[in-house]
């Protein structure tokens, strides 16, 4: 049976809303859509919670009515804007030297708790990026393999609590809870990413209305994201400024004679803002200089971010430009060469069955890959905002996901299972250390005597 979900990008210029059907094989089908007008939203903040709600209720509506269903949850995207990244390693000694979903869950659990996440941020993605089996780096599957010893070095992106309570309440509001989060960053790549890139270590760049969006992805994992408050519309207000010419006649000169790489002498006129009797006669000329010099400055500062990461090395020579600001005529070429190094593709998403052609615009990457990640392309075994582990393995009933680590040793080598009576209890001095997951007893039926054991410990020191 298909599963019909709903999935909402809620970006700063526009809110669009998809219903897709999933088969059981994950063969992705677009049943309907919707787009509205963004409205208090800048700069992918929410600003006007109201206002923020009409506009996504737009969307949805929309998309409803076209596809003849009710949804009552989504999944959204989430801005980069308050989004932050922080890296983290769990570590596992498996006694009985098999991995299994238990095992994999319990690593990316104890890499999540040694993450030092700051009290006014939420965890929205913990993103693996690196499994070590007995010490052999860049396992691509640990599931199933035989090993003592289990680790993962994990990406974790947070956000502002303030910011993920207000996008929760403006689509709470539109009549929609919410069933997933994606940092738009990390979505738009799924889209933008063909299927033999996937392997790949390459940035991918989302340049939207309002905003521009930096993921650097390994292995189909998100190693680093960035975010700058600088899109298309900049362009249209540097040529509204420069020209003294309507808004409107902006974007249409932007659409029109924009172009990043030839230089033409021809000269057209245009109104002037705030005089209907006058205009102006410009040379194209001039409207290149104009946006070349914003389109620049945005890529440049982007370039620098991609040598802040410090994977610029390891990264496949691939830059991969996605949003609707990437169809300005001669940005591939721009980019080139800004990123002398790298082979620069325009990317839009359009091989997924029903997607309509206005829908293959690169401005609709976002949205389009978060229907891609309910399809099970996210990164294996990622752990979402939910605390679900997320993975393709045979059915697996126990929940891990609200194991609470109280207690840290001093060191990960004393395994409770091993020598409970060994346990040191840290003093207050002492600096909190990474730690593995069997520094804690199971709470398997064979472990109760541990728990009788510790008691009758701790009474005795206390």
């Amino acid at each position: 049976m298909n599963n019909t979900i709903l999935a909402i990008d809620i970006g700063s210029t526009k809110i669009c809303a998809i219903v897709a059907e999933i088969s059981h094989s994950n063969k992705v089908t677009i049943i309907g859509h919707g787009i509205s007008k963004s409205q208090g939203i800048k700069k992918g903040a929410i600003t006007n919670i109201e206002l923020a709600s009409r506009s996504i209720q737009l969307a949805i509506n929309d998309a409803k009515r076209i596809a003849g269903s009710n949804l009552t949850s989504a999944t959204v995207s989430i801005s980069n804007a308050y989004a932050k990244s922080l890296n983290a390693t769990g570590i596992l000694n498996i006694p009985h030297r098999d991995i299994t979903i238990k095992e994999i869950n319990r690593v990316m659990q104890t890499a999540l708790y040694n993450a030092n996440v700051p009290n006014e941020y939420e965890v929205i993605h913990v993103l693996p990026y690196n499994f070590r089996v007995d010490d052999q780096d860049f396992i691509e599957d640990p599931f199933g393999m035989d090993a003592a010893r289990l680790e993962v070095d994990a990406n974790i992106i947070i956000t502002q609590k303030s910011n993920l309570a207000n996008l929760k309440k403006a689509v709470m509001s539109a009549g929609v809870e919410i069933e997933g989060i994606v940092l738009s960053g990390y979505a738009s790549s799924l889209a933008a990413v063909k299927e033999d890139q996937r392997d790949l270590d390459l940035a991918v760049i989302d340049l939207g209305g309002q905003t521009s969006n930096l993921v650097i992805r390994t292995r189909n994992s998100i190693r680093y994201n960035d975010f700058l408050g600088v899109g298309s519309n900049h362009i249209t207000n540097d040529i509204s400024l420069a020209l003294h010419t309507p808004l409107r006649v902006a974007e249409e000169v932007k659409i029109k004679y924009g172009n990043l790489v030839e230089v033409s002498d021809e000269v057209i006129e245009l109104p002037i803002m705030g005089d209907e009797e006058n205009s102006n006669q410009v040379s194209l000329k001039v409207i290149h200089d104009v946006m070349f010099a914003r389109v620049e400055e945005a890529l440049l500062i982007l370039a620098k971010s991609i040598e802040k990461s410090a994977l610029e090395k390891s990264m496949s020579s691939s830059l991969i430009l996605t949003g609707g600001m990437s169809k300005l005529k001669g940005i591939r070429e721009l980019a080139e060469a800004i990123f002398p190094h790298s082979s620069v593709w325009i990317s839009h998403p359009d091989y997924i069955d029903g997607l309509v052609e206005e829908l293959k615009d690169p401005a609709y990457s976002t949205v389009v890959g978060l229907v891609l990640y309910k399809a099970g392309k996210h990164t294996a075994y990622e752990i979402d905002f939910q605390k679900n582990l997320l993975h393709s393995k045979p059915y697996y009933e126990e929940n891990l996901s609200n194991i609470k680590i109280e207690n840290t040793v001093n060191s990960i080598e004393n395994s409770v299972d091993e020598q409970p009576t060994n346990i040191t209890q840290p003093t207050r001095e002492e600096k909190k250390e990474t730690i593995s997951f069997d520094d804690l007893p199971s709470l398997d039926p064979e472990n109760k005597g541990i728990f009788k054991k510790l008691a009758n410990w701790s009474k005795q020191l206390f």
